[in-house]
C-alpha cells in the first residue's frame, strides 16, 4: 500500500516567513504539497565575526532604506529643527571647496523649491538641546543662511554607528574626490571602526583601504586640507605624491613653501595638487642625476662622485683604490676644517 503524500501546513512548511493576513486563515488550513525534489545542500558559513560585521552593516543599511521609505512615502513625523541648534558631525568627510558657485546654486533651489530630503541627526551627546550631523551639512548650512528650519530624522547613534551610517551613505555619493573618501577612512579608524566595517561601508576591498592608508600616514592632514579636494586626482597620484613624502621627509618642507606662495593659494586644488607633485617629482630627477667624474688635470680619471639630496657616495675606479683610500683618509680632517671655515664665513 501506497502512503499518501504528509499533509503540511504554510506555516510549518516555511517557519519564520511573514505572510500577509489575507493569504493566511487564522485556523491555518492544511494543503496537499507534492514532494520536493532533493537538492544537494550548501554548507553554511559559520556565524563568527565576518557574520556579525555583515549583520552590522546589513542592518545599517537596512534602516538607511526603511528611513527613505518612510520619506518617499510621505509619511509624518519628522521633527523641523533650528538650524542653529545643528553642528556639524565630529567625523568631517568633506575638504573645503574651491569656490561658491556650486552652493549657491544648491541654496537657490533649496529656496525656490523646498527642503526635499530630510537630513539625518543625533541628539549631541555633550550638548543638551542640540543636535550633530549625520549627513546633510549641506542643506543644514543652506537652512542656517535662509533662516528656514530644518527637516530632519532624529537617530540615536553611538561614535561608531554615526561614522558607519555616514560611510554608508557616502559610498552612494558620485561626487566625493579619493582623498576625501580616504580622508573619511582614516576618521572611522581613528573612531576605533573595524578595518571590515570601513571597508564595507565604502565599498572598498582591503587592498584599497591599504593604499589609503599610505597616503593618510604619509602626506600631513593640514597639508591634506591645504590642497583641497582635487575632484579630478585619483588614486595613482595621491600615492605617488604619498611615496615621495615618505622617501625623503626633507620634502614635506619643500611641499609647504611651495603650498605657501600666494599663486598657488589662488588655483583650484587640482591645480595646487599637480605643483606640488611637479615641483617634488623633478627635484626627486635632478638629485639623482647628479654625477661628477674625478678627472685630474691631465683628464686621467680616478672614478665619480655621486650626489643624491642627502648623500654623497665616491666610486673609485679599482686601480686607484688602496691608495686613494689611503689619501682620503690622511686629508680628510683637513677637509672638514675647511668646511666648517666656510660655514663661519657666510
Amino acid at each position: 500500500m501506497t502512503k499518501k503524500p504528509a499533509r503540511r501546513s504554510i506555516v510549518s512548511s516555511f517557519g519564520a516567513m511573514s505572510l500577509n493576513a489575507s493569504e493566511v486563515q487564522a485556523d491555518e488550513k492544511t494543503l496537499d504539497v507534492a514532494p520536493a525534489p532533493s537538492l544537494p545542500t550548501t554548507p553554511r558559513v559559520p556565524a563568527g565575526v565576518i557574520g556579525a560585521a555583515q549583520r552590522t552593516l546589513s542592518d545599517i543599511r537596512e534602516e538607511r532604506d526603511r528611513l527613505q521609505a518612510i520619506v518617499d512615502a510621505g509619511i509624518a513625523g519628522l521633527a523641523e529643527l533650528n538650524a542653529e541648534l545643528i553642528d556639524p558631525s565630529p567625523f568631517p568627510d568633506r575638504l573645503p571647496d574651491d569656490g561658491s558657485a556650486a552652493f549657491d546654486d544648491f541654496k537657490r533651489s533649496i529656496a525656490e523649491d523646498g527642503q526635499r530630503v530630510p537630513v539625518q541627526v543625533r541628539p549631541h551627546p555633550d550638548a543638551p538641546e542640540r543636535y550633530q550631523v549625520i549627513y546633510g551639512h549641506r542643506r543644514v548650512r543652506a537652512a542656517r543662511e535662509l533662516g528656514i528650519p530644518v527637516k530632519a530624522l532624529v537617530r540615536q547613534l553611538t561614535d561608531t554607528d554615526l561614522v558607519v551610517s555616514q560611510g554608508l551613505e557616502n559610498a552612494s555619493r558620485q561626487d566625493l574626490s579619493w582623498i576625501e573618501k580616504a580622508v573619511f577612512a582614516r576618521q572611522m579608524e581613528g573612531a576605533g571602526v573595524r578595518a571590515r566595517d570601513i571597508r564595507g561601508a565604502l565599498s572598498i576591498d582591503d587592498p584599497e583601504l591599504a593604499r589609503m592608508r599610505s597616503v593618510w600616514r604619509a602626506v600631513p592632514s593640514d597639508m591634506i586640507i591645504a590642497i583641497g579636494r582635487a575632484p579630478k586626482v585619483g588614486r595613482p597620484r595621491w600615492v605617488e605624491l604619498a611615496a615621495l613624502l615618505a622617501a625623503d621627509p626633507v620634502k614635506i618642507t619643500t611641499a609647504w613653501k611651495i603650498l605657501s606662495a600666494d599663486k598657488v593659494r589662488a588655483e583650484l586644488s587640482d591645480v595646487r595638487f599637480q605643483i606640488v607633485l611637479g615641483s617634488l617629482a623633478d627635484a626627486n630627477k635632478s638629485t639623482e642625476a647628479f654625477n661628477l667624474e674625478m678627472a685630474a688635470g691631465g683628464g686621467r680619471s680616478v672614478g665619480k662622485a655621486v650626489f643624491g639630496e642627502r648623500e654623497i657616495r665616491l666610486k673609485v675606479d679599482a686601480k686607484a683604490a688602496i691608495e686613494f683610500k689611503a689619501f682620503f683618509k690622511q686629508e680628510l680632517p683637513a677637509l672638514i676644517e675647511r668646511f666648517e671655515a666656510s660655514r663661519v664665513e657666510r
